[in-house]
């Protein structure tokens, strides 16, 4: 014996209802769940820098050479959270500041130092080597990080 059922079309109505629901329910969660939660900040955007050395020889035989960071310069967003991964490759070791941006650490030889930072102004900050300021000193050993 078959059964049949009847389906009003109030019943229908309440069932495309509860579907439509249902999807708002489940796009909202996926859209939101894409976007960083309130308090949690999005990945480092990261550098790869290394230390490296240039040397020469003067027309009368003096060796003279240059400390300098590769790449010299990058360019970060305001309010970006940035990590900076500095590799050590020449000289045994680099005390450094990114001033303005109240950075601070050292590079060894051989060695990866990773230092970060979020920049909330616009502006270029040079990365000093406090070892290598000017030429006296092998000098100058200055990079630059512009935030746009």
């Amino acid at each position: 014996m078959s059964k049949v059922f009847i389906v009003r079309k109030k019943q229908i109505q309440l069932l495309i209802a509860f579907a439509a629901l249902v999807i708002v329910v489940i796009v909202f969660l996926n859209w939101n769940g894409s976007r960083p939660v309130s308090g949690q900040q999005a990945p480092a955007r990261v550098f790869q820098l290394v230390t490296t050395e240039i040397k020469s020889t003067t027309d009368d035989g003096k060796e003279i050479e240059i400390y300098r960071w590769d790449p010299g310069s990058i360019t970060v967003n305001r309010g970006e959270l940035t990590e900076l991964h500095i590799t050590g490759i020449h000289g045994s070791s680099h005390p450094f500041v990114i001033e303005g941006l109240g950075v601070r650490g050292t590079v060894t030889k051989g060695k990866t130092t990773v230092v970060s930072f979020t920049a909330d102004k616009p502006g270029t900050y040079p990365i000093v080597c406090l070892t290598h300021k000017d030429m006296r000193h092998d000098g100058p050993m200055v990079g630059y990080i512009t935030v746009q």
